[in-house]
């Protein structure tokens, strides 16, 4: 963590400097409006609130902070997209880790009860650097709400606020108009907007507002959820644990954070038109009753219900993400867009729809803002539907196939006509799906933001279009053992790690090029008076041991001059982890070396020759506005 950069700064270094430009406490007109702060809303705004030239406001109906959150598990993948917002650690330190996954069936000799039949570890080994874990949604809200205060912008959502109408029109600087009205019944209020960004969950109305619908169909399957405390003897109650009777019903079981609370998914069967409004009135006491039957021959005294509802499995996805399209079906420049379960819905069982929903926000944002500074042309905001649309539906998928194995009776191997899922079928399928429930199956096809793979050799471990697999290196200045991709933050910046050649001679010219070039990228798309590293950040990965290479021999790229005090940047340059070599672990050509270069949102962009710099300057041509 970086400060102090332009004087002494005293107290927590998290409080960034307030910006200069004093906003108003409810604007009329904003560059940027969020319609929801559930999780999606609250990574976009936070992402925007780094910015202080950015006005954004978010508005919320409900009347204060979400107190309890109905989802709960971070994947991997979002672990990792939190670190760079500087949150990893406090998530970490209060999560439940869920570290193996235990699954039950029943014997087969004794039906009636059930025994663990394979125990197996929850995340594949070297997925990521970071757990899956366990948080309440409201905690994870409660993060990003702090951070937000803590931003340049000292962003705080407006509640009480509900949204009524969204329309276009031809504003020459702020086209969409959104009509908000307060809970309280006062008088209705109208905000302008450049861009508006609707996250306001499966019933939208910004949804509504651009003509799209939720389209898919239920799974006609319904669960119970609850977290309780209770007190049993199955063994297996602080891991998650996959359950399959003979004919009682299914159940999953989550861990909660706090070493105590449990969740509890309880299969309630088939719905039909017949028992639809007999389920969802289904007491939190039929819940526990079933939950019983179950775990049958273990006990299970509920103590306390802490939350508990009944839903159905449903996978329903939109056809866009954006207004790209008008109602006569012209195309047009994108203004109003929907993330999370405004577009697409998942069930809870494969955990999905949070992290999918902030990895939507995830990707907008760093698009909007790079369009609202005049960094990017504006086409590059129909990238994010064209991007995340699939994503989701490649998601729903899985969800879809992974829903219906848990609720569907375990095989009863003296009654193979029976029907029913191999309970050994069920578990090599979650280890099979790993990448799904870790969040990193996502992996964007080649296109503006995607490069070709004709250099994908050099790096085989860092594929383009997938997310930046990080790995252990020791930075060069101070010794510090670190991952490189942590180096990252959610600050909008492109980065370029150019990991060394074998004789250095290429990262040399590399670094001189970037550095003195017209035609560089960093010269070329870096503000007249800004840093040098503001737009592309730029870090070098040395094969050598840190103790046999000389900082004060780094080219002056690395070494770069910043800040009103022209400040020395010391944090560019890394050596090999010599227990632990990235070159090893990723794949990396150690005679030729390679560029990899990573989009904000941590998804490696391309991935090039170290002297391959006409095909950088070709790739990052249209996304970039020359300065």
């Amino acid at each position: 963590m970086q400060f102090h950069l332009n004087g002494f700064q005293a107290g927590d270094p998290e409080l960034h400097p307030a910006g200069q430009t004093q906003l108003p406490i409810q604007p009329d007109a904003v560059d940027v409006l969020i319609v929801g702060s559930g999780p999606a809303g609250l990574v976009l705004a936070a992402q925007l609130a780094c910015f202080p030239n950015i006005l954004t406001r978010v508005v919320e109906r409900r009347g204060g902070r979400l107190q309890l959150g109905q989802a709960d598990g971070i994947a991997c993948r979002t672990v990792e997209m939190f670190n760079a917002f500087g949150l990893a650690e406090k998530l970490l330190r209060e999560a439940y880790w869920v570290n193996e996954t235990a699954f039950w069936r029943p014997q087969a000799d004794a039906r009636q009860g059930i025994h663990r039949t394979g125990r197996v570890q929850d995340t594949e080994e070297g997925l990521s650097e970071f757990p899956h874990v366990i948080v309440n949604q409201a905690r994870i809200q409660d993060y990003l709400l702090d951070s937000m205060l803590k931003s340049p912008q000292r962003l705080a959502p407006d509640y009480n606020l509900e949204l009524t109408d969204v329309a276009r029109d031809s504003h020459p600087t702020h086209p969409v108009l959104a009509t908000l009205t307060h809970a309280d019944g006062g008088q209705a209020v109208q905000v302008r907007a450049r861009y508006l960004v609707g996250c306001d969950g499966a019933r939208s109305k910004v949804r509504a507002a651009i003509g799209q619908q939720l389209r898919g169909d239920a799974a006609n399957h319904a669960w119970g959820v609850m977290d309780v405390l209770a007190v049993t003897d199955f063994p297996d109650i602080r891991l998650k644990v996959a359950i399959q009777s003979a004919s009682a019903g299914n159940m999953i079981i989550i861990p909660r954070e706090g070493g105590h609370l449990v969740r509890m998914y309880v299969d309630l069967g088939e719905v039909t038109e017949h028992n639809r409004t007999a389920i969802k009135a289904t007491r939190p006491e039929q819940l526990i009753a079933a939950a019983q039957r179950i775990l049958h021959p273990y006990a299970l005294d509920v103590k306390s219900i802490a939350w508990c509802s009944v839903y159905e499995v449903g996978q329903r996805l939109t056809d866009r993400f954006d207004d790209a399209v008008d109602g006569a079906g012209a195309a047009r420049e994108p203004r109003v867009f929907i993330a999370g379960d405004a577009c697409h819905t998942h069930s809870a069982k494969a955990g999905q729809g949070m992290n999918v929903s902030m990895q939507d926000a995830f990707n907008l944002g760093w698009k909007l803002a790079a369009v609202l500074q005049g960094r990017s042309p504006s086409s590059l905001l129909a990238s994010y539907s064209q991007e995340r649309q699939p994503v989701a539906q490649t998601l729903i998928g899985f969800d879809k196939e992974w829903s219906a194995m848990m609720g569907a009776r375990p095989k009863d191997p003296l009654n193979p006509a029976a029907g029913g899922v191999d309970p050994a079928e069920l578990q090599a399928y979650f280890v099979k799906a790993g990448r799904y429930t870790a969040g990193v199956a996502t992996h964007y096809p080649p296109g503006p933001l995607t490069g070709q793979g004709t250099w994908q050799g050099l790096a085989r471990g860092l594929v383009i279009g997938t997310r930046l697999h990080s790995a252990p290196v020791i930075r060069l200045a101070d010794g510090r053992p670190m991952h490189l991709g942590h180096a990252a933050t959610a600050d909008g910046r492109w980065r370029l790690y150019a990991f060394a050649d074998a004789s250095g001679q290429a990262l040399n010219a590399l670094c001189h090029y970037l550095e003195h070039d017209p035609a560089s990228p960093v010269r070329r798309f870096t503000a007249p008076g800004a840093d040098l590293d503001s737009v592309l950040d730029v870090r070098a990965v040395y094969q050598q041991p840190h103790r046999e290479l000389k900082v004060e021999q780094l080219p002056g790229l690395l070494l770069p001059r910043k800040g009103c005090f022209g400040l020395i940047d010391y944090e560019k340059a890394f050596a090999v982890d010599p227990a632990s070599s990235i070159y090893q672990q990723r794949g990396i050509d150690a005679q030729q070396g390679v560029m990899v270069l990573v989009r904000p949102d941590q998804y490696i962009a391309h991935v090039l020759p170290l002297d391959g710099y006409r095909e950088l300057e070709a790739f990052l041509q249209p996304v970039f506005i020359a300065q």
